[in-house]
């Protein structure tokens, strides 16, 4: 019985292994083949045979999208919207958030599901009624906008998530704490969003990688290079009759940089914030 139990054991153990390395191939070989495709020269990208593995590396792909094009200024015009949406979403959505799972008011359901609704109609829908705001306040075409913009679609997102973790935490030390002649903001930001930290930092996360990889709205509401992004820079290399694989994959290199610095800082944070944010205390 042991022996039979050891052996269906190691057969799920094998199996699970197997699909997770499946799974670790399907996510890593997309990225790794960009790379490569970034450090081959251009007579190795458009062949009759495949070529999988450079047989000569240049970064002359990378030199020539970072000298001869506008790609810098993208990529901080992606950085400046992306600091700005999360900026926006972690003022107003905190206070939401608190609100929402601290206080018991007529119509708080209905409010909680309209934050909802707005997250299941498509972001097309909102393009025209957005653009015609933007142009009668006079911020179409600027980041400050575009990061407006962002929020009407990602805030809904951020109130959600970061609510769950509020619900999480103890009410009896934010009452505790009353009793002592804290005021409520004054918990909130002593007791309660101390213990809620990971989930924030995860929240932020996630509004972050939505804000910088998103390509509709910054395709649409804006129209020079002075407030487009990089996802837009990318599409507009693309001509008639030219298709610069080689500079495209740099970019896109380039792109998911700042993607993998901000996971390898708050890594353990984040994975905490989640997994707290899966039970509920």
């Amino acid at each position: 019985m042991a022996v039979a139990q050891s052996r269906s054991k190691l057969i799920w153990n094998v199996l699970s292994y197997a699909v997770l390395i499946v799974l670790a191939f399907i996510c890593i070989a997309p990225i790794v083949w960009t790379f490569l495709t970034s450090i081959k020269p251009e007579t190795q990208i458009v062949t009759r045979d495949m070529v999988y593995i450079p047989t000569e590396v240049t970064i002359e792909n990378y030199v020539k999208l970072w000298s001869q094009s506008s790609y810098p200024t993208l990529v901080m015009n992606s950085l400046v919207v992306t600091g700005l949406t999360v900026l926006i979403c972690l003022i107003t959505g905190t206070f939401a958030s608190y609100a929402f799972s601290r206080f018991v008011f007529k119509g708080r359901t209905q409010l909680m599901l309209a934050y909802l609704v707005v997250r299941m109609f498509p972001a097309v829908l909102m393009i025209i009624p957005l653009f015609v705001l933007m142009r009668q306040i006079g911020l179409l075409d600027s980041t400050i906008g575009l990061a407006i913009d962002y929020t009407s679609f990602l805030l809904p997102l951020f109130v959600w998530m970061l609510k769950g973790f509020f619900d999480a935490a103890p009410k009896e030390l934010e009452s505790a704490a009353r009793v002592d002649g804290s005021t409520r903001v004054g918990a909130m930001f002593r007791i309660v969003i101390p213990i809620a930290r990971n989930g924030l930092v995860a929240t932020c996360v996630f509004v972050a990688i939505a804000a910088w990889n998103e390509y509709l709205f910054a395709l649409m509401l804006t129209t020079s290079q002075g407030s487009r992004t990089w996802p837009v820079g990318l599409q507009l290399m693309v001509g008639e009759f030219q298709l610069p694989w080689g500079m495209l994959a740099a970019g896109g290199m380039i792109s998911i940089l700042p993607v993998i610095i901000l996971f390898a800082i708050v890594q353990r944070v984040m994975v905490a914030g989640i997994t707290a944010g899966a039970v509920k205390g």
